[in-house]
């Protein structure tokens, strides 16, 4: 698995300019469900938020979930020096990087964008260029960096309406205090006026008052003697000087208030986008909290009867293949580990003479073995290269593997034959190791486990066998009689001939359960052993030896499963069963006398 990313290095995560942690991106493992397991992903980190899409070339075509890393959690794994998850409330990604220090880069970057997620950081409002509420805005605002508005602070602005309106209530009391006193003085100038008019129309003709108040005119008409009040004459108020600065003062606030519209208006888009942006992650974390809610009804009723085996499974047959495909190669894995680690305790497994392989024996199912014998040797040694019902479905070196396509009732009936050469063994030896069960579970990988119900006779017994479940699949256990013969030959060119079959019967001892699907098999190898002369007078080794196999099955798999899953597995299972079988027997027989 490759992995490439847009950065590496702590000190490369963040942008010098702007401050913020740069994008990263690269190829990830993703687990994505128990049918399709680790994936490849191309991972994406931007914006505090981590993406996956299905490719670098799909991201076009929007991610395929996403993840807001503000109140995340990221764990790496404790065995797993690859791995690590990430999780927020009950969602969970688990992700494989590439190598340990591919993981740690990923974990130091996540755990970067998490620090500078939010708003309650001083660089989350230096990204998002606004301020958080207007109370807030003198402390959040001074470390606030909005470029688009240098100069035409809001909160500048606020300040200076505050000034203003300090002044203007002390102008409007100054006023108030001069609008009072002049109220006053008018009251005061009227009592004496008409105190005055009364005395002149009582006594005689008015003349000059010595404080100036009033006279009478050569018309004998009165006139007011008070002097009008100067700017400064009451309580030393300017009023001219008072009317100019509260003409300035409301001139003020409206420019004020006129920048502090035009800066609202502005602001207005960068509030839009940043409402855009948190309906989008809401839209996001809707549509995963659904997916999620689907995935968990799914995965409530896997191993239920909806998705059990069946012509009408709820698993679609692609998903069906990928979870066979996936649960086998799973199993491979396990037993390549297991085969390093085990040690095999030798067995000694004698092996009787040919002579009491040879006869037929005399229990209940003699005459059908002598049956399952003679139609082997009759149709299952005839070469299959040229008739236009079998076909090649695999050739590996020396093993050739046909199949001729059956269904009957919509299962897959396919018979299989199989034709291979080893070196170095005898068919005795082949013949002998795929039919003790002794050293059965040293070769057999698909077997969960197996006893003897009946021994028929030195040479054929009754077997019942459980397989692994390969799950969605139903599990399979199948009943059979096993026998081993050595063929007698018809005239001394014949070679030295071996065969086991296997047939389905029933037996009171292994009735069919719910538990598994019995299975119906028909299976023989049979084993030719080739000898080529050795040089001079010397004796024949394994060198000189050659063993042609021919093994054919006929196998009913009952139940139900898709066909072009049955066919996938027995085209990928068989040759791997040959090849691991015969290098079993060619490991026991090593350095050991060549048994005929």
């Amino acid at each position: 698995m490759s992995e490439k990313s847009s950065s590496s290095g702590s000190e490369e995560d963040v942008d010098p300019e702007s401050g913020q942690p740069v994008e990263l991106g690269g190829v990830l493992s993703k687990w994505t469900n128990y049918i399709h397991g680790w994936q490849d992903r191309w991972v994406v980190l931007k914006n505090n938020t981590l993406s996956y899409y299905k490719s670098e070339d799909e991201r076009e075509y929007g991610c395929r979930g996403s993840l807001c890393l503000s109140k995340a959690v990221i764990t790496p794994h404790e065995f797993d020096e690859c791995r690590f998850d990430i999780s927020v409330n009950d969602s969970v990604w688990y992700l494989r990087a590439e190598d340990p220090e591919h993981r740690l880069q990923w974990i130091e970057s996540i755990e970067l964008h998490k620090a500078e997620s939010g708003y309650g950081s001083e660089s989350s409002l230096r990204r998002h260029g606004s301020m958080l509420s207007l109370t807030s805005a003198a402390s959040a605002l001074s470390a606030t960096s909005t470029s688009s508005f240098k100069g035409h602070r809001l909160c500048e602005k606020l300040a200076e309406m505050e000034t203003f309106r300090d002044i203007l209530c002390r102008q409007v009391d100054t006023l108030q205090k001069y609008f009072d006193s002049c109220a006053d003085g008018v009251s005061k100038d009227e009592f004496q006026r008409d105190r005055v008019v009364d005395e002149d129309e009582d006594d005689f003709p008015a003349t000059s008052k010595p404080d100036g108040d009033c006279y009478h005119n050569n018309n004998g008409s009165k006139e007011k003697l008070f002097a009008p009040a100067s700017p400064k004459g009451i309580n030393g108020i300017d009023f001219k000087g008072e009317a100019i600065t509260f003409k300035a003062t409301t001139a003020g606030i409206l420019s004020t208030m006129s920048h502090c519209i035009e800066l609202m208006l502005k602001r207005e888009d960068s509030w839009q986008k940043r409402m855009d942006k948190e309906l989008e992650k809401r839209r996001r974390v809707e549509d995963a909290y659904k997916s999620a809610v689907i995935e968990l009804k799914k995965k409530s009723h896997y191993g239920g009867p909806d998705y059990e085996e069946g012509p009408n499974s709820l698993i679609k047959e692609d998903e069906f293949f990928d979870a066979v495909e996936a649960a086998l190669d799973r199993q491979d894995k396990i037993e390549e580990q297991c085969q390093s680690e085990k040690v095999r305790i030798p067995r000694l497994t004698p092996v009787p003479p040919g002579d009491v392989y040879s006869s037929i024996g005399a229990h209940r199912y003699a005459s059908k073995v002598e049956e399952m014998v003679q139609n082997h040797m009759t149709y299952s040694l005839q070469d299959v290269g040229g008739d236009a019902n079998w076909q090649l479905v695999i050739e590996e070196g020396e093993m050739k593997v046909y199949r001729r396509e059956v269904e009957e009732n919509g299962i897959v009936l396919d018979p299989l034959k199989a034709t291979h050469s080893v070196k170095g063994v005898t068919g005795h030896e082949v013949c002998h190791y795929f039919w003790d069960t002794a050293v059965r579970m040293d070769w057999e990988t698909t077997i969960e486990n197996f006893n003897v119900v009946e021994t028929l006779s030195d040479n054929a017994i009754i077997v019942y066998q459980t397989h692994k479940r390969v799950w969605p699949a139903s599990q399979r256990d199948v009943l059979y009689v096993s026998a081993i013969r050595k063929i007698l030959a018809t005239n001394e060119n014949d070679p030295d001939t071996w065969l086991v079959c296997n047939f389905s019967v029933d037996h009171d001892n292994a009735p069919p359960s719910n538990r598994c699907v019995r299975a119906k098999i028909n299976v023989a190898m049979i084993c030719q052993t080739l000898v080529s002369p050795p040089e001079g007078d010397k004796e024949i080794s394994r060198d000189n030896i050659l063993c042609r196999i021919t093994y054919v099955a006929n196998v009913n798999p009952g139940g139900w499963a898709p066909a072009s899953v049955l066919r996938a597995v027995a085209k990928r299972e068989y040759p791997k069963f040959l090849k691991r079988f015969t290098s079993y027997v060619q490991e026991k027989t090593t350095g050991k006398p060549i048994l005929f």
